[in-house]
């Protein structure tokens, strides 16, 4: 049986803790979503009402989580106020992240589930990062991978698989960012990730296009006759299966996607609007191209609600659910 996985507490005055007690009570007589918190028991003691188990030994997890919510205590050096995030605890929870890459990265957990965290406050405590992604594969780097290296940023929801080439960035920024280079490196990506995370044995890609009806023969935009369509034809070359560049606004309706496992997108919202329209409380944020598995809900900390007992927790458990169906795929390859 593998490992449990590790759900990080996150920001700890967010929505967090509160939806960490909701979706243990939602999949606490699943044992394959078993998993361990990384944080502050007090935090997470404070939250709700589940038991909780201290544990120091994620293998301890298994047993103990049909009956409590188990957790690895790390303290915060502060106390916490829902709703008003503070910077000294800012460490605590960068040392939460790096804890739990460092138990998946020796196989003591089989995946890395993080709840959201406040980018202002660890900026203001000097974290260096843009967002857990660019941290996670900063703490993984010096790690082997025989596949390609990512990061590259996943949101799935229902049966759509959207991945993104470029990410947080603004808009007219894209088109230089749009490269043969980083098209190929996210394709390699998913394609090597749908098999070894999703035993798809030989997975469907669809390229959607930049500018509207593909370019429309260039009269609008070239980057389809110079960049994605040169890009999808080196990598079919490859042996990896994609489209050539396809008209967005036809690309995510049920009947096309049914036609394709994953959906490489430009640019954030070509992935993220169909994302939370087909599921917005349940869209997932997964991290493709690591040597761990690393999931999150696709939400922030809601800190307007944090301590009111109203958020819902159906992003989290999704992420869980995804990040115990990946973390089975790669036990039964290995």
């Amino acid at each position: 049986m593998r490992a449990p996985l590790a759900l990080t507490l996150g920001e700890p005055a967010g929505v967090g803790p509160e939806i960490i007690h909701k979706a243990w009570a939602v999949l606490r007589d699943d044992p394959d979503a078993a998993f361990v918190v990384i944080g502050d028991s007090r935090t997470l003691a404070a939250a709700g009402a589940s038991p909780l188990a201290s544990i120091h030994d994620p293998a301890e997890a298994r047993a103990r989580f049909g009956q409590a919510l188990p957790i690895l205590d790390r303290p915060a050096p502060a106390s916490v106020t829902p709703g008003r995030p503070d910077a000294a605890n800012a460490g605590a929870v960068a040392d939460w992240i790096e804890q739990a890459v460092n138990l998946a990265l020796v196989g003591d957990v089989s995946g890395l589930v993080t709840a959201p965290i406040a980018k202002a406050p660890l900026y203001a405590a000097g974290f260096r990062f843009p967002g857990h992604t660019e941290f996670i594969a900063e703490l993984t780097a010096d790690t082997a991978l025989s596949s390609s290296r990512g990061p590259v940023m996943m949101l799935t929801a229902r049966d759509l698989r959207a991945c993104l080439v470029t990410i947080h960035v603004s808009l007219d920024e894209v088109p230089e960012l749009v490269t043969d280079a980083r098209i190929r490196r996210t394709a390699r990506v998913v394609h090597e990730c749908l098999k070894r995370d999703f035993g798809i044995a030989r997975p469907r890609l669809a390229m959607a296009a930049l500018n509207p009806h593909a370019g429309e023969g260039g009269a609008l935009g070239l980057q389809e006759i110079e960049i994605l369509k040169p890009a999808a034809e080196a990598l079919r070359a490859e042996g990896i299966q994609i489209t050539d560049p396809l008209p967005a606004d036809t690309l995510f309706h049920d009947e096309a996607r049914r036609a394709y496992d994953a959906a490489l997108c430009m640019y954030h919202d070509q992935a993220l609007i169909p994302v939370k329209t087909l599921d917005f409380w349940g869209g997932v944020n997964a991290t493709l191209g690591l040597p761990i598995i690393r999931t999150s809900p696709d939400h922030g900390t809601g800190f307007d609600i944090a301590g009111k007992g109203v958020a819902r927790p159906d992003s989290l458990i999704a992420a869980i659910r995804l990040a115990a169906t990946m973390a089975d795929a790669r036990h039964a390859a290995s």
